[in-house]
Formats: C-alpha cells, sequence, structure tokens
C-alpha cells in the first residue's frame, strides 16, 4: 500500500510538473509571438500606407502626364492653324494678283480675236440682280449674237470700292454670273464661249470719289470677241444703263 501510495504521488507530481511546464511554454510562446504579430500588423499597415501613397503618386503623374499632352496638342493645333491661316493668306495674295489678268492670258492665247460689240449693265449698291433696264441693254446686245461666228464673249464683273475686298470678288462674280445666266438661256449662247471672272474693286473704270463714279464701278462689262474678218460683221455696241442711283 505504501509503494501504491507513493506512484501515485509521483504520478500526480509529474502531472502538477507537467502541467506547469505545459503552462510556462504556452506562456513563453505567447510572449515570443506577440511582438511578431504586432510587428507584423505595424508593416501591413505601413505596407497599405505606402501603396496609398504610391497610388497618389501615381494618380498625380499620370494627371500630369495628360495635362502636359493637352497642353501639347493644343500648342500643335495652334500651330496648324497658324499654318493655314498662313496658307489661306498666302493663297489669297496670289489670287489677286492673278485674278485681274487671268481673263487676259486666256484671250491672248487665242488667234487674234477682236472686239466686234460690247455692252455694259449697272447695278444698285450690293445688288446683284438684273433691272429691267439692265435686261434692255443686254437683248439689244444679244440680238447680234445670231449672226456672230467663232466668238467669244468676255463678261468682267466689276465693284466700287466699299467694302472689304473678298466680299467684293464674290459680288461682282455674282454680277457676271447673272448676265451669263441671261444670255445662255435667252440666246442659246453655249458655256464654252464665256470667259468670264469678277475683278471685286481691284479694277475702277471712274473715280471712286463720286456717287456716279461708284456708280459706273458697279458694272459688268460683256465685249464680243471674234476672230473671223468681216466687214459685214457685227459692229454695234450698247451703252450702259443708269438705274436709279443707290
Amino acid at each position: 500500500m505504501r509503494m501504491h501510495r507513493f506512484g501515485f504521488v509521483l504520478a500526480a507530481g509529474a502531472t502538477v510538473i507537467f502541467g506547469v511546464t505545459g503552462c510556462a511554454t504556452k506562456k513563453y510562446v505567447r510572449n515570443q509571438t506577440a511582438p511578431l504579430v504586432t510587428h507584423a500588423g505595424e508593416l501591413d499597415q505601413k505596407t497599405a500606407e505606402n501603396e496609398r501613397d504610391i497610388h497618389d503618386v501615381d494618380q498625380r503623374a499620370q494627371a500630369g502626364i495628360h495635362q502636359a499632352q493637352q497642353s501639347a496638342d493644343t500648342a500643335n493645333q495652334n500651330a496648324q492653324q497658324a499654318n493655314q491661316a498662313a496658307n489661306q493668306a498666302d493663297n489669297a495674295a496670289n489670287n489677286v494678283a492673278q485674278r485681274a489678268d487671268s481673263l487676259d492670258e486666256v484671250v491672248k492665247n487665242l488667234d487674234n480675236y477682236k472686239q466686234v460689240a460690247n455692252v455694259t449693265v449697272t447695278f444698285g449698291f450690293d445688288k446683284s440682280v438684273l433691272t429691267a433696264d439692265d435686261k434692255q441693254q443686254l437683248d439689244t446686245f444679244g440680238a447680234q449674237l445670231n449672226s456672230a461666228k467663232n466668238y467669244i464673249l468676255e463678261v468682267t464683273g466689276g465693284t466700287d470700292t466699299t467694302g472689304p475686298a473678298q466680299y467684293n470678288y464674290e459680288l461682282s462674280q455674282r454680277r457676271a454670273d447673272a448676265v451669263v445666266q441671261y444670255l445662255a438661256s435667252k440666246y442659246n449662247v453655249p458655256a464654252r464661249r464665256f470667259y468670264l471672272i469678277g475683278v471685286g474693286k481691284d479694277v475702277q473704270v471712274a473715280p471712286d470719289n463720286t456717287s456716279a463714279g461708284r456708280l459706273k464701278n458697279r458694272r459688268v462689262q460683256v465685249q464680243l470677241l471674234s476672230n473671223q474678218s468681216s466687214e459685214n460683221g457685227p459692229q454695234n455696241s450698247a451703252s450702259a444703263g443708269q438705274p436709279n442711283g443707290q
């Protein structure tokens, strides 16, 4: 019995010692791992903060790149527009230089064409519509076309000096077009016989400092040119009509 109790005591003591040792081991492990867990958590927090900082820096960098690209695109567009404006100005200057003498060059390339008749009609201020008087003048002129041979019609539109040059080119062209349309439709003149140009205010036929002079400059001149020598050819000319003021 004594041995039995002794063994029980030893077993109980071992259990107590094991229990104490086990508790001590767990406590040690907790004490050792707790700083590691805390440090790992701090590392995760730092990593998240760094990622946010990197994201912010990346966003600012992308915004800066986008803004720089927009500025570069804007500068490129401005440069292209400036280049286009310069080209347009250059083309306009060339057109102005060529406009007045282009019809002369065409005629010079034809064989000895001579004027055999002409008519001039005038227009009201900023107008390009033929009046009844204009049509009467053109009818007198057009009556000669049926008997004309080997001819061309030189049609030149003009304006006074009021207003921008480009607008006057367009206005003088509309005036010339109105005359051509009337003659072509009423007298069956083929399109190939017309040579027309709007010279705007580049070519003045009268001083432009008076009302009468400006009226004369707002005109369309039509010349019947023929290269056929004939004493019986058309020799008449019609004078300009005078509409009622501006």
